[in-house]
């Protein structure tokens, strides 16, 4: 038998008569059947065999994980959106040296930073207004728009006649009507002039502004304001500028009492430029117009150009929807329930229509126009007098129509709620100057407005120059109101609206203004001098505003017996003849008239036991820090020294 024959070409075989690679031909027919099938594994067949690698699985990205989280939240929200324990969390806080709890509150910094730890991303949650969301409206279509009435409101100082001019424009007495008790008043009225209508509102003047502005709602399309030509530029005028300027609405000046012998026209008209108000005749914008409301003169002119700033503005809106509109005034009638009297701004209100006005909700049972009358519907820029609501709602609340009762009631309850929130947070966002560095920095104040009131008008200029001048590039400081005089309640009401400051120089408010003040969270700042205004709010911009503490009185005790001891000195045994006395308070010690004391009690017991506070009618054992020179018959006033805000402290 011969052997195989090779031929010079086989250089790779080697021993055995394998190939180089190390593997029988056998073998490469086995691999090509374990390849078709690579969830089985190729057998070893010794030495060097073939062994097919199992493929590699990618192994999938970490994929990025993002909470949202907000502005506030407890450490036992934080680990429900984390997926783990709360006890995880406060461990890990422990050993930071930070005692907490699960319901500890955390700001979302900190969350952020927990967060980060596990290696997951946060977003700040953005903060909804249900309510904005609830009141939000698509655009309407401009084919759909059709031009309504304008509303007009009347302003200006007491006694310039706005009354008579009302009662001449509508060419009835107010008094008389009302003292028939036939018709009620309801503040507003609709007058014809030609073949059209203007409806003139009858609330004070800067009420028709504030608190018909609530949720950026807009009452009125044109101010009329009254100045008498007799007596100029009064304090209420300067302020009704202010307010309709704020609001951002049309003025047309109506100069009245020019039946009077002293009238002067062109001293209104000088007087007025000084606050932005310019006669056209001046080369300004500001229409003037002089009227008699006790001869009729000039009122048609008056009537004219109101119609003629309402063709400017050109007013529209869609009578063919759901009615929308405000709450001008409410009672509680005694024979008819919650009356609510409403000017319609959008739509048509019908009898029987279900509507929602903030809290209350209700359906349309009867419908009465300005002059008592009972009526079917009222369309855009119409007031009417409104019975069926189940209570009482507020003046400047959102009225709207609704599908259904349900669906009425459902966005009344959540008013409700959402003004529980709003209340809650609302101590709160109003400025004021310890805060104003803080919001600058976060980028939430553009514009610092600022309501100037002074003693002489001397001062209210020198006042509102230098303020003017402390605008930097962050923030403006703007003055929206300015005048001399004490700070009242217009003025409060004028900054709770524009979210002011004020800023009173040789002034005080009111006890009304006081009062108003305290509920809008107002802040009121007054001073005797000038600089240090000026030194307060550029500290305010700057950031370096210094806390300022004021004397606070607690309580007065009667020293009766003094006991020696080695260790603290003499304790004033005392009793409490007013007030309370507590550990930890300063105290001064009066012999006599004479203050030969004032510092820190060191020490405050009742027998042996160290106590919190001693009450009036009580006997104690006082320690003053360091001083020993005590007398039977001294006298202990003791006080705490608070924090206030600055400026506040001036009388």
């Amino acid at each position: 038998m011969s052997a195989p024959a090779f031929d010079g070409s086989s250089k790779n075989t080697g021993r055995n008569g394998r190939n180089a690679g190390g593997r029988n031909d056998h073998s490469r027919d086995r691999k090509d059947k374990f390849v078709d099938n690579p969830n089985l594994k190729a057998p070893k067949t010794g030495k060097g065999a073939f062994i097919k690698p199992e493929p590699k699985k990618e192994a999938p990205e970490d994929e990025i994980k993002q909470i949202v989280l907000p502005e506030t939240l407890t450490i036992k929200e934080l680990a429900d959106k984390l997926k783990m324990q709360p006890s995880v969390i406060v461990k890990k806080l422990f050993l930071t040296g930070k005692m907490v709890t699960p319901n500890t509150e955390l700001s979302y910094e900190e969350a952020e930073e927990i967060a980060l730890e596990y290696d997951i991303l946060c977003e700040k949650e953005e903060k909804v207004d249900v309510i904005a969301e609830i009141l939000k409206e698509d655009e309407e279509k401009e084919s759909d728009l059709k031009p309504r009435n304008p509303v007009v409101c009347v302003m200006g100082h007491v006694d310039h006649g706005k009354t008579s001019l009302l009662d001449a424009i509508r060419n009835t007495s107010v008094t008389s009507r009302e003292a028939g008790g036939i018709t009620q008043h309801i503040g507003a009225s609709v007058v014809k002039s030609g073949d059209r209508y203007i409806t003139f509102l009858d609330t004070p003047g800067h009420e028709a502004f504030t608190s018909m502005r609530l949720r950026g709602a807009q009452s009125t399309d044109i101010a009329v304001l009254v100045v008498a030509a007799d007596d100029g530029v009064k304090p209420q005028t300067i302020e009704a500028i202010s307010h309709a300027k704020a609001a951002g609405v049309e003025v047309v000046v109506a100069i009245n009492k020019m039946d009077k012998p002293t009238a002067n026209v062109e001293l209104v008209k000088s007087q007025l430029t000084e606050y932005g108000l310019i006669a056209e005749d001046y080369g300004g914008s500001t229409p003037m117009v002089p009227v008699s409301a006790k001869t009729g003169a000039g009122i048609p002119d008056l009537l004219d150009m109101i119609l003629l700033e309402a063709d400017v503005l050109e007013l529209k809106a869609n009578p063919n929807r759901n009615a929308r509109g405000l709450v001008i005034e409410a009672q509680l009638d005694k024979g008819r329930g919650p009356v609510a009297t409403v000017l319609v701004q959008k739509g048509t209100l019908k009898v029987g229509d279900n509507v929602v006005a903030g809290a209350c909700y209700g359906k349309v049972r009867a419908m009465l126009d300005d002059k008592g009358n009972r009526i079917k519907k009222a369309a855009p820029s119409y007031p009417a007098e409104i019975l069926g609501l189940n209570d009482v709602p507020n003046a400047g609340e959102v009225f709207m129509v609704c599908a259904d009762e349900k669906e009425a009631r459902s966005i009344a309850e959540t008013f409700i709620s959402e003004q529980k929130k709003h209340m809650l947070e609302e101590t709160k966002q109003k400025m004021n100057l310890d805060d104003l560095f803080d919001e600058i920095k976060a980028g939430n104040v553009k514009e610092l407005p600022i309501i100037v009131k002074a003693d002489v008008q001397g001062s209210v200029e020198a006042v509102k120059q230098s303020l003017g001048k402390l605008s930097n590039e962050e923030v403006a400081v703007k003055v929206i109101h300015a005048a001399a005089g004490n700070i009242n309640e217009s003025d409060v009401t004028l900054a709770s609206t524009a979210n002011a400051i004020i800023i009173g120089f040789n002034v005080k408010p009111d006890a009304t203004a006081k009062a108003t003040a305290e509920r809008e969270k107002v802040d009121m700042r007054l001073y005797k001098v000038i600089y240090q205004a000026i030194e307060d709010l550029q500290a305010a911009l700057t950031g370096m505003l210094a806390p300022v503490y004021e004397e606070k009185y607690t309580g007065r005790a009667v020293v009766r017996q003094v006991f020696k001891a080695s260790n603290v000195g003499n304790i004033a045994g005392s009793y409490v003849t007013d007030g309370v006395i507590e550990r930890g308070s300063r105290a001064r010690l009066y012999r006599g008239d004479k203050m030969i004391f004032d510092g820190d009690i060191a020490s405050l017991k009742r027998f042996k036991d160290e106590v919190k506070e001693v009450k009036l009618g009580f006997e104690c054992g006082i320690v003053l820090e360091d001083f020993s020179d005590i007398m039977v018959d001294d006298t202990i006033e003791v006080y705490k020294m608070v924090q206030v805000q600055r400026g506040t402290t001036a009388e």
